[in-house]
């Protein structure tokens, strides 16, 4: 009976997390990070004052919990890719990165850190360390391993992490932010993730 009643909270507790991190999205989203308050995301979410504190004690706290959530793959425990192919292994991780950048709130969430990091420049680094940071160092992991292989010769494996990520989001993200109904297809994202793959493998793929 304990263990039940002890699963029942846990999973009470989810679920107002989650509903606190949904309702927090909407919220800064639409007022920004300074014009939104605990008080609100609170109503918002439906749970009491106490209830978020005690999940979240400051809004810095929801931030970086948004931040994760927003960010994560949805398969974060799945392994790397086995070395010894590059492209496969890139690919996998090209459509990982891109169905990331594709999200709808991915565009606000960069622009409340654009906008508000004068006034909050620790929004920045948040979103840097939390979001982008662990999926670059996994894809970073992956492409040392290949120069360790011996399949491909990475010597700069950061640089080359950054050339990769960057060729996908020039494409499919950061149009987003400057041009109105930017929104490519399914085969145009896919068609941009092949070229990054095909570009990589001709730089650094061992023959």
């Amino acid at each position: 009976m304990a263990t039940r009643t002890g699963t029942y909270h846990q999973q009470l507790a989810q679920q107002k997390r989650a509903a606190i991190i949904s309702a927090a999205t909407g919220l800064f989203l639409d007022n920004g990070y300074a014009g939104t308050s605990l008080a609100g995301i609170a109503e918002a979410a439906e749970v009491s004052k106490a209830t978020l504190f005690k999940q979240f004690p400051t809004k810095a706290n929801l931030f970086e919990a948004m931040v994760t959530e927003h960010w994560s793959t949805g398969d974060d425990q799945r392994p790397a890719p086995q070395t010894g192919d590059l492209e496969r292994g890139l690919r996998e991780y090209g459509r990982r990165y891109a169905a990331l950048m594709s999200r709808p709130e991915m565009v606000g969430l960069y622009r409340i850190v654009i906008a508000e990091m004068p006034r909050f420049p620790a929004l920045a680094t948040t979103h840097f360390d939390l979001g982008k940071m662990p999926f670059f160092e996994s894809v970073q992991r992956y492409l040392a391993a290949e120069h360790d292989a011996g399949t491909a010769r990475i010597e700069d494996p950061v640089m080359a992490t950054t050339q990769f990520m960057g060729m996908i989001s020039n494409y499919i993200f950061w149009p987003r932010l400057l041009v109105v109904g930017w929104a490519p297809t399914t085969a145009e994202v896919d068609s941009a993730v092949d070229d990054a793959v095909a570009t990589m493998g001709a730089r650094y793929r061992l023959r």
